[in-house]
């Protein structure tokens, strides 16, 4: 599916409102995980991917005063807000079944000095539904359709989680309209897997039971204590995606016939900030160091993958320390 260069069909100065939530409560939450913990038998390939697919919830919309708009995408609409001003402009790619208001805890911390944009991707958020290939491809058709709609000629992309694939496809799309590439605990390279792999991963998530075992990977997900409630809250927003759309994103990464969103040399800046884990490997970070000559790597201890919303304060100070320092924001 092509993006429609149309102007935006739709659009308001509001404080959009919350979504739909997922019934599921913190007490029917704990007792899934307690009840059925992760294989411990899961491969390493296959565990890193949940650390590709999900990314930090929020309370959707709640706390973004922000103007909102829809941008006509093929025969669709994709969702997406504005905040702050300035010359300098940041585009931000939410993760696997997430939506825009999972960055709320960075608008205030940027919006004054430079303009934001957060995405809704189709299918999630605010954005339609639609019943298609939920491929990278077709992703970063959408972000590009909304920069276009919001007059952007270029832009630092910020992608979390699965955001992180979905700039790296921006970015072979229309290299011209990137500024930097900044990776928030998410994969610059497709993780190495056979096809047997990838389906011992997609598989439960067709299953009528993909809500508890969606509960179970996630939960996995949350090493440091004290972080029960946002865990729960994490599940509760993951699941109000619908089951195809969450099914369509895995297909759409994993898929054998899908391209490699895998960089090569690249003339913009490229920059990470990531939880530890093992999955960062010298290897990777060498990687990280390979695509361009201008590069920086954070890692932000005591965390687990949902680091901007576990640590927003230290996340946010090393997100603006790393767009100063390449001249990606006003100092």
């Amino acid at each position: 599916m092509r993006s429609s260069d149309a102007p935006s069909s739709r659009s308001k100065d509001a404080s959009p409102g919350q979504s739909n939530r997922s019934e599921h409560g913190p007490g029917s939450i704990n007792q899934q995980i307690e009840q059925a913990p992760l294989n411990k038998a899961i491969s390493s390939t296959v565990a890193a991917i949940v650390l590709l697919l999900t990314g930090c919830a929020g309370r959707q919309y709640a706390a973004i005063a922000s103007e909102s708009h829809f941008v006509s995408f093929g025969t669709n609409h994709v969702h997406y807000l504005i905040e702050g001003k300035g010359s300098h402009t940041i585009v931000f790619v939410h993760c696997w079944a997430g939506n825009a208001g999972f960055w709320r805890e960075q608008v205030p911390e940027l919006a004054g000095h430079a303009r934001l944009i957060l995405v809704d991707l189709p299918g999630h958020g605010q954005s339609d539904k639609p019943h298609v290939e939920y491929t990278m491809d077709f992703f970063a058709g959408a972000v590009l359709a909304v920069m276009r709609d919001a007059h952007v000629d270029k832009a630092t992309l910020v992608g979390h989680s699965m955001g992180a694939p979905i700039i790296c496809r921006v970015y072979k799309q229309a290299p011209e309209k990137v500024a930097a590439l900044l990776a928030v605990d998410g994969f610059l390279r497709r993780p190495k897997m056979s096809p047997e792999q990838a389906e011992q991963f997609v598989a439960p998530f067709r299953s009528p039971e993909y809500r508890e075992h969606t509960t179970r990977f996630i939960g996995a997900m949350f090493p440091v204590p004290g972080t029960e409630t946002l865990r729960d809250r994490v599940v509760s927003e993951l699941l109000a995606t619908p089951q195809y759309v969450m099914l369509g994103a895995m297909e759409g990464m994993f898929g054998a016939d899908q391209p490699d969103w895998d960089l090569k040399k690249v003339t913009v800046p490229v920059l990470v900030i990531n939880a530890p884990n093992p999955m960062w490997s010298d290897d990777y970070k060498a990687y990280v160091r390979s695509l361009s000559s201008k590069t920086d790597y954070r890692t932000i201890d005591g965390v687990g993958h949902w680091l901007m919303l576990e640590k927003p304060a230290e996340f946010n100070a090393a997100l603006t320390d790393l767009l100063r320092r390449f001249d990606l924001i006003a100092k």
